[in-house]
């Protein structure tokens, strides 16, 4: 299991994560945009915000990021507020599946579920909430490919 920070920003992710290349060194592993995602509901201003974005900061340590669309804080009822950006986001290996499970739930008790646990397009089983505490969580299980 792998502990990571993930920042939400809106509009700004690109920026961002240049900025914090240009600190810490290294190159993103991955960087993905909105107007890449199946069925996207975005706005025209939107389609260039970054859905996801990954860099590796150490053997240990991946900072993520994304750009946080309206439609999104709509249909989540999380409106983006600057500063309650970040996630604290637990990755696992495809074996580790029924551990994402566990986390999620146990995690979650008595917290707001942003996105339930389950099987996403990018190849994982993915979901967030806000612990009772108010401490937001990402909960991502990379599967494998063949499922």
């Amino acid at each position: 299991m792998q502990l990571n920070h993930y920042l939400n920003f809106q509009g700004e992710t690109e920026a961002a994560f240049l900025f914090y290349k240009s600190v810490f060194g290294g190159e993103f592993s991955f960087i993905k945009r909105y107007n890449e995602l199946p069925e996207a509901k975005v706005t025209t201003q939107e389609k260039d915000y970054i859905l996801h974005v990954s860099l590796p900061i150490n053997e240990f340590t991946v900072l993520m990021g994304s750009d946080t669309s309206e439609e999104f804080c709509a249909q989540n009822n999380t409106p983006f507020i600057k500063g309650n950006n970040h996630y604290i986001s637990i990755n696992l290996d495809a074996h580790e599946e029924a551990e994402a499970h566990r986390l999620f739930s146990a995690l979650s008790v008595n917290g707001q579920i942003e996105m339930a646990l389950d099987k996403t397009f990018w190849g994982a089983l993915y979901g967030a909430f806000t612990d009772q505490f108010g401490v937001k969580w990402m909960v991502n299980c990379q599967l494998n490919v063949n499922e």
